[in-house]
């Protein structure tokens, strides 16, 4: 359970961002695409998102739940979303991000609002408990020129696509997703398929968690993580369509079923 929900927050969330760029244009239009989530061969969870895009403005909503054996054991569900502006042909600058987190009975909201790139605003409710000497807080400056988790992995390839570091911060943890180039891919997503740039990732947890935590310390040291990229129709950006997280209890498998639809 721990695997999904601290590794899922971030990835699922990231992935879910592939809905926003599946249309052929900037055009005002809304769309659904649906997720599949399998941990160690079996499904734990599935998720549905709905877009909105405009030429100048964009807005992402999803909802994800638990499913397969973690519905036995406990209920897992999340809502979350993002609203921003378009600046040019590629690039994303989100105003606000919202997620909405449900483990068992527990319930925690995580509100974070942006101006100019840069948080300006965060708001967990209800307040999470932290151990003062083991907490390292998330200083100012890793709250300049962040992306959130929907928006930080839908990419242009300035530069080359896998040759970056993306700063991310979920409205808790503040990390570093290093990219390098992994080689090419054929996928399958529903009706769609193509070839995908595959990236290595490193992550590199910057601020916002607990020192020593044995779960962070594996994904740190963890070197077969990789997140494939393609585009769509007439897709400007790239946006994820798989993507593979090691955990202490298995691979976590986060894979487009429909993508570009």
């Amino acid at each position: 359970m721990m695997a999904f929900r601290d590794v899922g927050r971030l990835f699922v969330a990231a992935l879910a961002a592939a809905a926003a760029f599946g249309g052929s244009a900037w055009a005002d239009e809304s769309y659904r695409t649906d997720y599949r989530v399998t941990l160690a061969g079996l499904p734990v969870a599935r998720a549905s998102f709905t877009t909105h895009i405009s030429d100048r403005d964009y807005r992402i909503a999803g909802d994800i739940s638990s499913a397969g054996l973690v519905n036995v054991f406990t209920s897992l569900t999340a809502s979350t979303s993002v609203e921003g502006q378009m600046v040019g042909a590629e690039k994303l600058q989100p105003a606000s991000y919202e997620l909405v987190y449900t483990r068992g009975k527990r319930t925690r909201t995580y509100d974070v609002r942006f101006s100019g790139g840069s948080v300006v605003r965060t708001s967990i409710t209800p307040e999470p408990k932290r151990n003062a000497e083991r907490w390292i807080p998330v200083a100012p400056g890793d709250l300049r020129s962040v992306f959130d988790p929907l928006g930080g992995l839908v990419l242009s390839d300035n530069g080359g696509l896998c040759n970056r570091t993306i700063p991310i911060y979920d409205g808790e943890s503040r990390m570093d997703l290093v990219l390098s180039p992994k080689g090419k891919a054929k996928f399958t997503a529903g009706d769609t398929s193509g070839e995908a740039t595959v990236c290595n990732v490193r992550y590199v947890p910057k601020s916002g968690f607990n020192k020593g935590r044995s779960d962070i310390e594996y994904l740190r040291q963890a070197q077969d993580m990789e997140i494939w990229f393609a585009k769509a129709g007439g897709m400007k950006l790239y946006a994820p369509v798989y993507a593979k997280v090691p955990t202490r209890v298995g691979p976590l498998y986060i894979t487009a079923t429909r993508f570009g639809a």
